[in-house]
């Protein structure tokens, strides 16, 4: 992505700042401040005396009203109490809790381990006919061997710290892909040759992982696209991987949240951007042909080294 913006695929040009998911949930975050504002001059009150009423530093109250920082569910209602304006708590907590679903931390996310993260999506997807997934450097959680699967959730601990239900959540995301085999839904895929030949695992387990795109790739509801190396993007880059469930959500999965998209118009942008990068990239056998070259050229490592001199 370039400084000046992205180009959309009917070729108008958006700045990137209007595009950001990020400055998206800051703008949702600093109306949820201005109203806090607005509350505490209604009552009369200077971030000082308010602050002290609270026994909180001075600082914090700015930070809470220039959306420099996300209020907790206690300090909402806190501020509520101090401003006499205890009826307006619950519209001010309903707001914390669509910025906090809309940007939500993989702490606290994965505050009650990995597995029940991968249940809570096992549940969510349950209900999704039509899953639309783009990934430019990993492969799709929900088409992973284990040993693939677990080097990616591994990952967690950069973000999280030490992962104690690593075994769990492993199994967990497996069973998640029960739902491919399920007729009703649908499932389209796209992904780069980048994601294929990208080592998340062993050599041998990364045979194991490609092997098992090329047989899933053959089920009926199962449509998966292979972006080769050699493929122009003439209107949108792989910027960055996205999730669009039905009509209803795009999630996208950043290193420090998961950012959960759900305007219409936000929808429709990445609708239109996964058509994009659907429309040039290569299904059936000529995708498979793309798997096959990546698997002919990792073969040799995984080869035994002859023995003796």
């Amino acid at each position: 992505m370039t400084q000046l913006g992205i180009t959309l695929c009917d070729g108008r040009t958006l700045p990137r700042k209007t595009t950001s998911e990020a400055s998206e949930v800051h703008e949702a975050r600093v109306a949820l401040g201005r109203r806090l504002r607005e509350l505490r001059r209604q009552a009369g009150l200077s971030g000082k005396q308010l602050a002290e009423s609270l026994t909180w530093v001075a600082s914090k109250i700015s930070k809470l009203e220039n959306g420099k920082q996300t209020p907790t569910n206690d300090d909402i209602r806190a501020w509520t109490n101090a401003t006499n304006s205890e009826d307006e708590a619950a519209s001010l907590l309903a707001s914390l809790h669509t910025l906090e679903e809309r940007h939500a931390e993989w702490r606290r996310l994965l505050s009650g381990g990995m597995r029940h993260k991968q249940h809570q999506l096992l549940n969510q997807e349950a209900e999704v006919r039509f899953f639309r997934l783009f990934e430019p450097d990993v492969i799709s959680g929900l088409l992973q061997v284990p040993a693939y699967a677990r080097a990616c959730l591994r990952q967690g601990e950069m973000t999280v710290g030490a992962v104690n239900d690593l075994d769990d959540a492993v199994h967990a995301r497996l069973l998640r892909q029960r739902i491919l085999y399920d007729g009703d839904k649908r499932f389209h895929f796209v992904l780069t040759e980048a994601s294929l030949r990208y080592r998340f695992c062993a050599p041998a387990d990364m045979l194991a992982q490609l092997d098992r795109l090329v047989s899933l790739s053959t089920l009926p509801n199962v449509k998966l696209g292979i972006i080769g190396f050699e493929t122009t993007y003439p209107r949108i880059g792989p910027w960055h991987g996205f999730w669009i469930q039905d009509e209803d959500c795009v999630v996208i999965e950043t290193f420090s949240a998961e950012l959960n998209l759900a305007q219409p118009q936000e929808i429709e942008l990445y609708g239109r951007i996964f058509e994009s990068l659907a429309g040039i990239a290569s299904y059936g056998r000529a995708a498979r042909q793309i798997i096959m070259r990546v698997i002919d050229d990792l073969s040799p490592e995984t080869e035994e080294e002859p023995t003796g001199a």
